[in-house]
């Protein structure tokens, strides 16, 4: 794989970071800005909102930008958030930061995804976005639980101080090993852009779309709210929150890099035998929740179900938007923070039922069930191999 991909991957690791570390520290913020967990949780969904809108229209704002230069402003754009959100004193202001740096992550991860798939061969986009989402699973392996750790120790105000440093490093990769490839107004830069946004109206690209949104919303309602599950069900000590986080972020990596060599050529294969065992995994998670060492390892488990499908199901949506050559991108983020959005809301609304703490997993056990239920009569379609005719 070439080397842009995975200087592409260091600032997504960075962008990772933020988007999940707050499932280790939504307790912390919740005390420190006199708010209730479940008020705390909006900033997850608050994030993916910004994801949701930011991704197209980011998109469509930097399609005629020059490549480095559009990369390397969304990233500072995300970094100064960061630096308003550790300092405000309000949540409602660190909510808006939370919309702004999703903005520019959707606006980076929209072009980076394009980007991605343009540096490989038609044939091999899974194996590049495989690259590419390396950078979110190596966020929940070392990140987001080194994020949880400083939080503990530090606060939470440490572990923003910290996603912004991180960004640093990333920004200086991309400068040093992105092209600059500066549009040239005499050349176009692909389809028209009603023609790409056209492309929205097959069936077959709003399927996979949708798929992947509710796995990915099963994904984060069950992630989001692992930490009272760990502290309260488990009876475990809060050094332990950062340990389980790590785990499902090493199951993510195994279940990405697997998914990488069989989404391009195999993605029916991956769906039929990962999408069962994950809709048995998240009930299975809330029955033995309060065994560490059961949570433990179905944490693990579920972590790399969850993203082996859900990276199959995106490598899908670059496929089937194929005649949206720089949106495409967009529509995979898009997808993506639909789930993420709701996915926490959802979560949220059990928490206040007679199943306590596990509702969560409960209900991204029913976001699953509904994935398969939508995905078994139209299995050819996610089987597909090939690109499709996008005449």
């Amino acid at each position: 794989m070439p080397l842009p991909l995975y200087l592409l991957a260091m600032a997504v690791f960075a962008m990772g970071t933020s988007e999940f570390m707050l499932a280790g520290l939504l307790p912390d913020i919740a005390s420190n800005l006199d708010v209730s967990v479940g008020t705390a949780a909006l900033l997850t969904s608050a994030f993916a909102v910004g994801m949701i809108i930011g991704a197209p229209l980011m998109a469509a704002l930097a399609r005629t930008w020059p490549l480095r230069s559009s990369l390397l402003g969304f990233l500072l754009a995300f970094l100064a958030a960061h630096v308003v959100g550790a300092s405000t004193p309000s949540f409602a202001v660190l909510a808006a930061t939370r919309v702004v740096a999703a903005l520019a992550n959707a606006g980076f991860l929209a072009v980076a995804l394009t980007t991605a798939g343009s540096l490989v061969p038609p044939d091999k986009k899974g194996r590049a976005l495989a690259v590419l989402l390396s950078g979110t699973s190596l966020a929940t392996i070392a990140g987001v639980p080194g994020g949880s750790v400083l939080g503990t120790l530090l606060g939470w105000r440490a572990t923003f101080w910290a996603v912004a440093l991180l960004c640093l490093p990333a920004a200086i990769g991309i400068l040093k090993g992105i092209p600059a490839r500066p549009a040239q107004q005499d050349e176009p830069v692909g389809p028209a852009l009603r023609s790409e946004l056209a492309q929205l109206r097959r069936p077959r690209l709003i399927l996979v779309m949708g798929l992947g949104a509710l796995v990915n919303a099963a994904t984060f309602g069950g992630f989001t709210f692992l930490a009272p599950v760990v502290t309260d069900t488990a009876g475990l000590g809060e050094l332990w929150i950062p340990v389980v986080l790590m785990l499902f972020g090493v199951g993510s990596l195994v279940g990405v890099t697997a998914a990488g060599r069989l989404s391009d050529e195999r993605p029916g294969l991956v769906v039929a035998a990962g999408g069962p065992l994950l809709l048995i995994g998240w009930p299975a998670l809330a029955v033995l929740a309060d065994e560490p060492v059961a949570l433990l390892v179905l944490v693990f488990v579920q972590g790399a179900l969850s993203f082996a499908l859900g990276s199959t199901l995106i490598t899908r949506v670059l496929y089937e938007a194929a005649g949206a050559p720089t949106m495409a991108g967009s529509y995979a983020t898009a997808a993506l923070n639909v789930g993420a959005a709701l996915g926490p809301l959802i979560a949220a609304a059990t928490l206040g039922t007679a199943v306590g703490d596990l509702g969560p997993l409960w209900a991204s056990g029913w976001l699953v069930a509904l994935a398969l239920l939508v995905a078994v009569p139209v299995r050819a379609v996610i089987a597909a191999r090939r690109q499709p005719d996008t005449t």
